[in-house]
């Protein structure tokens, strides 16, 4: 259930998140998820897209530096206690996140999560029958 997630070093000048948006929406990819972690200087956009490869190909031949990484989608009630009730699974097996981003669709909330041990997170949520997204699901959404 690991989907790819780009990770793209942005300057922080203007233009630059509407020139990687260009860049994917001229390509034909669709952006589903986005956040942005940035200091004074350059941000880091971390995105889920239609076509990860094919969108990470476009925005290297545009210039941008990008890297792919794999994270966790889970999918859980947009209820409160919810997300807490997950990531306690998680914690009590020592599993640290290093990043985690989420949005919610009316009764469901989408969480993409990058923890340190890929293998270990996504064991431990099967095991406790978290709902994971496929990620050809989570580019879809």
């Amino acid at each position: 259930m690991l989907a790819k997630q780009l990770s793209i070093f942005l300057e922080n000048k203007s233009g630059r998140l509407t020139e990687v948006t260009s860049v994917l929406g001229n390509a034909g990819l669709n952006l589903s998820a986005m956040s942005i972690a940035d200091n004074s200087d350059f941000g880091i956009l971390r995105c889920i897209v239609s076509d990860p490869d094919a969108a990470c190909r476009e925005l290297k031949n545009a210039g941008f530096t990008v890297k792919i990484t794999s994270v966790i989608g889970i999918k859980c009630p947009n209820t409160p206690g919810a997300l807490a009730r997950v990531l306690k699974y998680l914690s009590d097996s020592s599993i640290f996140i290093e990043y985690m981003y989420s949005f919610s669709n009316g009764d469901s909330a989408n969480i993409v999560i990058r923890p340190t041990d890929l293998e270990a997170c996504e064991r431990i949520l099967e095991e406790k029958k978290v709902d994971l997204i496929a990620a050809s699901d989570l580019y879809k959404l």
